[in-house]
């Protein structure tokens, strides 16, 4: 596989300067990291991580 160029997430920014990193290779393929664990990567696609993103929004309190 190629060299991937991993982005810093959006939702990174904690005061302890840790990041999540996002990656897509050529198939589609998104690819998911935490800068302090850079060896382990996890695979998802766009729609997996659409819905991983929608469970875990908040939800507005009634």
């Amino acid at each position: 596989m190629s060299e991937l160029e991993w982005q810093k997430s959006s939702f990174s920014g904690g005061p302890e300067g840790n990041c999540v990193n996002v990656a897509t290779t050529p198939d589609g393929t998104i690819r998911l990291r935490e800068s302090d664990e850079p060896r382990t990567v996890l695979a998802t696609t766009p729609k997996g991580l659409a819905a991983l993103l929608q469970h875990l929004r908040p939800r507005p309190s009634s």
